[in-house]
């Protein structure tokens, strides 16, 4: 399998210690004419990115932001295609060729996502393996409570698999694993109401005729909803692509947590905002109103058909 068309892969790393693993495992197991652009959002990263001719590094030394840092990595590319990920995330061999081949100009496609089993903490006196989180205190199989070191894996667990989300009437972001049973979610590349927002590709010309990321939201939040949003309302089609995969490493709170600053008031700002943008109807690059896109999925968990029918009301006044 081969592509004449090119990739930049937009990673947006502040503080991210898996930083240099996730570009390995990029340049590892891409097989087309791909590249890497990562921003150093306020920091260098540690461990060092070391010099390569497919990675490029933008460094600031005050945080621009998570929007930011995405839409000035974007301006840099002149690539066919773009695809935002986070700073840990491990790789299918040739995804990069395997989403070019099957892109359209009007897709934005999500590799099938799986867990990240990232690394183990093993005893230095017994050799104990446990699941990645916070430093151990105490050993499982002997008296150790302070000698540890980290092994990696970088493996996908096979055993955590997403395919498709939504959102609520909320417009807060929901996992819809059961969506998977109904006979339009079937086949290899199946459409999508929401993402999570760890990793997505789609055309670069797409990008920005959806206007890229929308730094009113903030930083960070709200970005799956955004940008399905964006292409669903946009004309365009938003798939997963179960013909390959990444796995992201969940941040569980236990050892490492979010590395931008992360406040229940940023949080609600991001959904207000959101609201605003698609309840509300004010983004003015819409074709369709959020009523369209709910009916596409009906029935969506966490909207009742009152919910639906205020929804249309208010479009219509």
């Amino acid at each position: 399998m081969a592509s004449d068309k090119t990739l930049s892969i937009l990673i947006p790393a502040r503080n991210e210690e898996f930083l240099k693993q996730t570009i390995d495992n990029i340049l590892e197991n891409a097989e087309g004419d791909t590249e890497v652009i990562a921003v150093l959002d306020g920091a260098w990263a540690e461990p060092a990115i070391p010099d390569h001719p497919r990675v490029t590094l933008i460094y600031h030394p005050e945080s621009v932001g998570q929007r930011a840092a995405c839409n000035e990595a974007a301006r840099l590319s002149r690539a066919d295609y773009v695809m935002k990920c986070d700073a840990h995330c491990a790789f299918d061999e040739g995804f990069d060729v395997k989403l070019m081949t099957d892109a359209q100009d009007d897709w934005m496609v999500i590799p099938r996502m799986y867990n990240l089993h990232a690394f183990n903490w093993a005893c230095k006196r017994c050799g104990h393996e446990t699941y990645q989180g916070a430093y151990p205190t105490q050993c499982g199989k002997c008296e150790n409570a302070t000698e540890f070191e980290r092994v990696m894996v970088w493996q996908p667990r096979k055993s955590r698999k997403t395919d498709f989300a939504r959102f609520d009437s909320d417009l807060h972001f929901q996992y819809w694993g059961k969506y998977g049973n109904r006979p339009e979610a079937r086949g290899d590349i199946a459409d999508v109401m929401c993402f999570v927002g760890a990793c997505w590709f789609l055309p670069r010309q797409m990008y920005w005729d959806i206007g890229g990321c929308d730094e009113g939201h903030g930083s960070w939040g709200q970005q799956g909803v955004e940008m399905a949003c964006k292409a669903w309302l946009g004309g365009y089609r938003v798939a997963v692509s179960k013909r390959t995969w990444f796995a992201h490493m969940f941040r569980t709170g236990h050892g490492f947590g979010f590395p931008y600053r992360l406040t229940s008031r940023d949080v609600n700002r991001a959904r207000q905002y959101s609201r605003w943008l698609w309840r509300e109807g004010n983004w003015g690059k819409a074709v369709h109103p959020l009523s369209w896109l709910l009916e596409k999925f009906w029935p969506v968990d966490g909207w009742t058909e009152e919910d639906l029918a205020q929804l249309k009301a208010g479009e219509n006044a």
